[in-house]
């Protein structure tokens, strides 16, 4: 079954800001109950990841001002707060987007991450006129 394109605005957002799949399963499980506070352990369980790559992503997810740390008392932990009010909403759409057509989504991102490999690949080749 053929799908509608992925619109070019979330596109570049997929492009530009989600490095990962579970980056993006994060972001996406931090966005499904705003209130809960969420630590490394908790993540990692529910991604079937290790622990300290749980801890990186939820840091990722602070820096690109998707999540924000809750602060003392609870050390390391993070709940979803985009920065804005335009970033939340990309990230609804994606949401959507992801629910509806995951596989196109998750090509996407991993096109990325081959174009980046080729990318730093090539900066290492020989060329014949140099």
């Amino acid at each position: 079954m053929m799908h509608p394109p992925i619109p070019e605005d979330l596109r570049r957002f997929v492009l530009t800001s989600i490095p990962s799949v579970p980056f993006l399963e994060a972001l996406l499980l931090l966005r499904a109950d705003p209130t809960q506070q969420w630590e490394s352990a908790m993540l990692a369980s529910r991604l079937y990841i290790r622990e300290r790559v749980a801890s990186q992503l939820l840091a990722d997810l602070c820096t690109a001002g998707i999540a924000q740390s809750c602060g003392p008392p609870v050390a390391h932990c993070y709940r979803y707060q985009p920065v804005s009010e335009a970033l939340r909403e990309r990230i609804d759409r994606l949401a959507d987007l992801y629910a509806r057509q995951l596989v196109d989504v998750t090509h996407l991102i991993h096109s990325s991450l081959e174009r980046q490999a080729w990318q730093f690949a090539d900066a290492f080749r020989l060329r014949k006129d140099e």
